[in-house]
Order: structure tokens, then sequence, then C-alpha cells
């Protein structure tokens, strides 16, 4: 009864196998990857589906700061509350790599509900705090020196 709760689908991405069929995946490892999902696409993005996603898209050019952390936090409990029945998220931190400003940590809690078994998944997402090639090269960014 769990594992028909959980739901069978096609491994993501889409790769065949080596006779040209396509995976399926079911279990936990298919609700690690509608996670991974529903964090990688911007509402917008699907046809269908407009709304579907998660709001960090958004973001991915605001300076790396508590606030947006803050953001980044609320806006990945919220996709996942709404696209995601099968779990309960328990919590969500996002951290970051003082060696590598631009990278944000996004670890997240969650629980089955069909089976109460705890997992968590750590999603890595990238900002560009507006840091272009000509600054990261130590050209002047208003034309050719």
């Amino acid at each position: 009864m769990a594992s028909e709760y959980l739901g069978r689908g096609f491994a993501f991405p889409f790769l065949p196998d080596p006779d040209g069929h396509l995976p399926l995946v079911t279990g936990a490892d298919r609700i690690r990857q509608s996670i991974w999902i529903i964090l990688g696409t911007a509402p917008g993005e699907r046809l269908l589906r407009p709304s579907f996603g998660c709001g960090i898209h958004d973001l991915v050019f605001e300076p790396n700061s508590a606030a947006l952390r803050g953001m980044v936090q609320a806006r990945v409990r919220d996709a996942l509350t709404r696209w995601e029945p099968r779990i309960d998220v328990i919590d969500v931190q996002v951290t970051t790599d003082d060696s590598e400003r631009n990278h944000l940590f996004i670890g997240i809690d969650y629980r089955i509900r069909s089976n109460n078994a705890f997992y968590n998944l750590v999603y890595p997402f990238f900002v560009n705090e507006g840091v272009g090639f000509a600054a990261d090269t130590g050209t002047a960014s208003g034309g050719a020196t």
C-alpha cells in the first residue's frame, strides 16, 4: 500500500537504458526526484501548469545575504508544501560557503507521510549577485581597456 501511495514514474533525467527503455523509479527515490523537479522548475516554465515550480529562480541576481536566504527558505517550503503532498517538510535550512559566496546549499528535512520515514536532501543553488565576466577577469565593465 505504501509503495502505491509513493508512486512509480520515469526516472529523471530521461535517459534511456542500453535497450532503449526509460527506467522507472519507485518509492522514496520517486519522491526525491520529485523534489528536485519542483525546485528546478521556475513558475511559468510548464505550459499546462504555469504555477508549478519554486520561485527561487527569481532570486538568482539578489545579493547573498541573510534576507536572501530567508526568502529562499520560505519559497522552498511553500513550493514543497504545495506540490509534493506525499511529504511533510520538517525543516529547510539555507547555508552558504564562505569561500564560494555565490553558492547556497538548501538542506531539506522531510518525512514521507505513508511510512513515517525521515529523509534529507541538499539542493545546490547558485546566485550571481550581478557579477559578470568582466568583474571576474578584472576588466572594466564599461568597455575595452
